[in-house]
């Protein structure tokens, strides 16, 4: 642990086999966990979250727009940090810091202490993490294999995010009465308090892995001065800000994030719509999930076959179906073997996939490495701007129409954006298919010197 080795070389097929299982590992349940206290306990809890802090879909909503608004701006900068920076130390202060967060959240503050604590949340999760998170993948993925690498990012951090979902609901099942129509506010407070500190302790032990499965590398900061090294790292934003290629692979991850934030709604619709209790619900949602690791992986060994631009654009078309036709549901027998049941399948399989992939085509696309983490800020800044609006537009839509009306509204508006997707997807891969023959060096003489 104390030899200091390059990020890359760490990377590579030359280490040990269950020295790379053990940093993929780390870094899939690290990447998931860090996300578990704001987006976790909502998700898999949300008529549980509501009902204890007393808030409504609008009022969650408009917080969950505070930590959109922080991590927008957290987004470019920590990529920047990430091309220089060792990701071991970064990543594990994030997952320390969003930790302490929990503790604070299992106090069940009032409105103000709930939008401070999300807004806080916007920068422990993404500012020294998240590029970082990308980054190190891409290492380890190699040239050839970056969907399998995002693939089992994503399909890993699913199953890691699942594994502890159905832990946490056996603690919430646990901590209620049998019959939970009968319980108190006490008990129904105390239960998701033992939830959100057990998903504390899951992320302050992500922390600790990450620390000792990473290495202590050295960061990638040369003997140049203090003037080059913020020459070097403007030159880096303005090559990746004017590519073309960059802001359509940013409007496919907003079109796929809208689509993954839409599973958020899903336990609600369950007690909504389906008629099934909150614990049944979360029990729903969180088996689900399973589905992550199955899509996800498969989804990246057939981009690496096929291409990732044309599954993605695949993906997008029958995702905007599944959404049209679940905005009909109204109208459909319900029956046992529904269409309802087959869309939720889907759906979640679909969702799954694309957020499996879409990283990976910053290798298609024949970005170089050393700007990485550049780019992926610059793809996230726009990308995962649905942190700030679309909550509050799902929650005023369907606080404003009762039942299903309002889930038919949110579906069409899901199914328009999917279209949005294919459409980006569509563009960007006549953009590749046009460079394919003629590459031309995306760097500056002064950095096509560095390797990574």
């Amino acid at each position: 642990m104390k030899n200091k080795i390059p990020s890359a070389q760490v990377m590579s097929q030359n280490i040990g086999l269950k020295r790379r299982f053990f940093i993929i590992f780390s870094v899939v349940f690290a990447g998931e966990i860090i996300f578990s206290l704001p987006f976790h306990v909502p998700r898999f809890f949300r008529p549980t979250l509501l009902d204890v802090f007393n808030i409504t879909n609008t009022q969650l909503g408009d917080i969950f727009a505070l930590y959109g608004i922080m991590a927008l701006f957290a987004y470019f900068p920590g990529g920047a940090i990430a091309d220089r920076f060792s990701g071991r130390k970064l990543m594990s202060f994030s997952l320390f810091a969003t930790a302490l967060g929990g503790l604070y959240y299992t106090q069940i503050p009032n409105n103000e202490g709930l939008a401070f604590l999300y807004a806080y949340w916007g920068v422990t999760t993404i500012f020294l993490f998240w590029a970082s998170l990308i980054k190190v993948t891409r290492q380890w993925g190699g040239e050839t294999t970056q969907g399998k690498a995002f693939g089992i990012l994503d399909g890993g951090r699913g199953l890691a995010g699942a594994g502890v979902a159905s832990i946490a609901v056996l603690i919430l099942s646990m901590s209620l009465p049998e019959n939970t129509e009968l319980m108190s506010a006490t008990q129904h407070t105390d239960a998701l308090r033992s939830v959100i500190l057990f998903y504390s302790l899951m992320t302050m032990l992500a922390g600790i892995l990450i620390l000792l499965a990473l290495p202590q590398d050295e960061p990638m900061r040369h003997k140049v001065t203090r003037d080059s090294n913020k020459l070097i790292m403007l030159k880096k934003i303005f090559t990746v800000i004017k590519q073309p290629k960059i802001w359509l692979q940013a409007l496919i991850v907003l079109s796929a994030y809208c689509t993954y934030k839409s599973l958020d709604y899903f336990g609600l619709y369950a007690t909504t719509v389906i008629g099934l209790n909150e614990l049944d619900s979360a029990r729903l949602v969180s088996n689900a999930t399973y589905l992550r690791p199955i899509a996800a992986i498969t989804a990246g060994f057939i981009a690496d076959k096929f291409r990732t631009d044309r599954v993605i654009s695949s993906c997008f078309v029958m995702l905007s179906i599944s959404y049209l036709l679940l905005s009909f549901s109204g109208s459909i027998s319900t029956g046992p073997s529904s269409i309802i049941e087959i869309n939720f399948l889907i759906t979640f399989l679909l969702v799954y996939a694309l957020r499996g992939i879409y990283f990976a085509l910053l290798e298609e696309s024949k970005l170089s490495g050393k700007l990485t983490g550049t780019a992926v800020g610059m793809i996230s800044v726009i990308g995962f701007t649905p942190d700030i609006f679309f909550s509050p537009i799902a929650g005023r839509i369907l606080d404003s129409a009762e039942g299903i009306d309002g889930f038919n509204q949110l579906f069409l508006l899901l199914a328009g954006l999917s279209m949005l997707g294919f459409f980006t997807a569509y563009m960007l891969a006549k953009r590749i298919a046009k460079k394919t023959e003629s590459q031309k060096p995306e760097l500056p003489k002064e950095l096509n010197n560095e390797t990574i």
